[in-house]
């Protein structure tokens, strides 16, 4: 499943220390050579200041050769982490003094002056904490790092530092597992992001946003995976943003793979609605999450696909379910190896079924189990466990009856008032004629291509 794999092309759009957690998942999954992995992690830890890590992969990939060629880059990183220090040290006496923190104000520009005056600090001597911050990160002490960027960005009033703060910060917090944080932090840059891009000038951002701004959302989309897919409710944020014009027009323009993700996460937010009980989501845009997939895919089919994106094409685009069947096989294979969506394997298959029966049932008024079953790649005693479990917990309930002489399920819809009534026939009529079509297309194509599979025959032949 190697073909399928997405982090050679995720991690251009990540820090490299970002990408450290990746190939360790691609080092565990198997799909790669180890000495591969490991060689393109000591090529991303080069540009850092971890010197022991960079140390122990060398001698993982020389193990006879014992290196002693990182002394002086461990002494450099040792005596520059001093000095940044004692330039950061000076400026947190101030800050943290309790009276220095309320005197303090939202005004910056104000509380610069006041530094100024009492206790001559000034915005370069300020800059040391991001200095600090920043070597910090690249030393891998992530949660200094935090502290040390959240106090810059506090006090500087220099936009890039701050952007840049901002992005590292993020980074911090998503290494260090503080996804409420990481999740607040995001909103945040997203924000910022957003405000610089509607301040742009009209005539630029007429009819294409400027390549900066498009770049930046791409990355943001990037980073944001590692939130979205660890934090509860993550996956309902995710199609909030990624649906959003700007947010998907810089997936559409530039990073198309992201589509694997939006598509996941709107499967697997797709039978929580359908719970009795369950909170109904505030959004249309979630509520509506597959349709929309469903058309972006079809739309963005010429640029990329794979299992996922092509298992609600065939189901929702093409009606055919043994097509369907056999992607999600392929599907729950590219998931289970994929580093952001492998803990949702399982949930993502489960709701991956629940949209197979509920499609079968809309066309269907009268479906046989163990045909269902294989359909949703279950054993009949399997699929007849599952389906009884789906109809007892969702608001299929009211419609559907199991008879389990018969080994079928019946279709049993109220009565509904006669303009409704007019509306659900035409509609299951469309369904069904979109149904009808491919069917037809794909055996109108099955029997040209055995007719083009023919042997000719020679005119006079006996």
């Amino acid at each position: 499943m190697a073909e399928y794999d997405l982090t050679r092309t995720i991690i251009p759009y990540l820090d490299r220390h970002l990408a450290f957690p990746l190939l360790t998942h691609l080092h565990e999954s198997g799909l790669f050579a180890p000495e591969q992995v490991a060689a393109t992690q000591y090529e991303l830890a080069k540009g850092t200041n971890m010197v022991d890590y960079i140390v122990s992969l060398y001698e993982q990939l020389n193990p006879v050769q014992r290196s002693q060629m990182f002394a002086a880059k461990r002494e450099k990183a040792v005596s520059t982490n001093e000095q940044l220090q004692q330039e950061a040290q000076a400026v947190l006496d101030v800050i943290e003094n309790p009276d220095v923190a309320q005197a303090l104000r939202q005004d910056k520009n104000q509380n610069l002056t006041y530094l100024k005056d009492n206790y001559g600090l000034t915005l370069e001597q300020i800059t040391a904490l991001y200095n600090f911050g920043k070597f910090q990160y690249t030393y891998g002490n992530y949660s200094g790092a935090a502290d040390y960027l959240y106090h810059f960005r506090v006090l500087s009033t220099d936009v890039d530092l701050n952007t840049s703060a901002h992005w590292g910060k993020l980074a911090s917090d998503i290494l260090t597992g503080k996804w409420d944080v990481a999740l607040e932090e995001l909103n945040t840059l997203r924000e910022a992001l957003d405000t610089r891009a509607s301040a742009a000038p009209l005539a630029a951002a007429a009819h294409t946003e400027p390549l900066s701004t498009l770049h930046s959302r791409t990355w943001l989309v990037h980073w944001s995976l590692f939130v979205y897919f660890n934090h509860p409710a993550g996956r309902t944020l995710l199609l909030e943003t990624f649906l959003a014009p700007a947010y998907l027009n810089a997936i559409q323009s530039a990073s198309p793979w992201v589509l694997r993700y939006v598509a996941v996460a709107a499967v697997l937010s797709r039978k929580a609605q359908t719970t009795p009980g369950a909170t109904a989501p505030t959004s249309s845009r979630v509520r509506h999450a597959i349709k929309e997939v469903v058309k972006i895919v079809q739309l963005e089919e010429y640029q990329y696909s794979d299992p996922v994106t092509r298992f609600l094409k065939e189901l929702y685009v093409e009606f055919d379910f043994e097509a369907a069947q056999r992607e999600l096989q392929l599907a729950e294979r590219a998931v289970a190896n994929d580093f952001f969506l492998s803990e949702f394997r399982e949930e993502f298959l489960d709701n991956a079924r629940y949209l197979i029966s509920e499609a079968y049932c809309r066309i269907h008024q009268r479906i046989d189990i163990a045909d269902l079953s294989a359909r949703l790649n279950l054993s009949p005693e399997e699929g007849e466990k599952w389906i009884v479990n789906l109809i007892r917990d969702t608001r299929m309930a009211a419609d559907a009856k199991i008879d389990l002489e018969k080994n079928v399920i019946e279709i049993n819809r109220p009565a509904l008032p006669i303009y409704q009534s007019v509306i659900e026939k035409t509609r299951g009529l469309s369904i069904r004629t979109q149904a009808l079509g491919a069917a037809l297309s794909r055996t109108g194509q099955q029997q040209a291509q055995q007719v083009q599979e023919q042997p000719a025959v020679v005119e006079g032949a006996r």
